[in-house]
């Protein structure tokens, strides 16, 4: 795993797109937040509950379905 000073934005959010998708979770508004290229923020985005909710259930089961 890369240092978070190493961390690619961009690829961490294809990362974690492929990481959902494998889980059945679309999260529409994930992406790089790029008003803040510094921070290498990545922007998760707004979800409708049910979505919230499985991701939860996903996480609670550590991802293994």
């Amino acid at each position: 795993m890369a240092t978070e000073e190493q961390q690619d934005p961009y690829t961490t959010v294809e990362t974690l797109k492929t990481a959902l998708a494998h889980a059945g979770i679309v999260l529409p508004s994930l992406g790089v937040d790029i008003a803040s290229p510094t921070l290498k923020l990545v922007e998760l985005g707004r979800v409708r509950a049910d979505v919230a909710a499985r991701l939860a259930d996903v996480l609670r089961k550590g991802g293994q379905e």
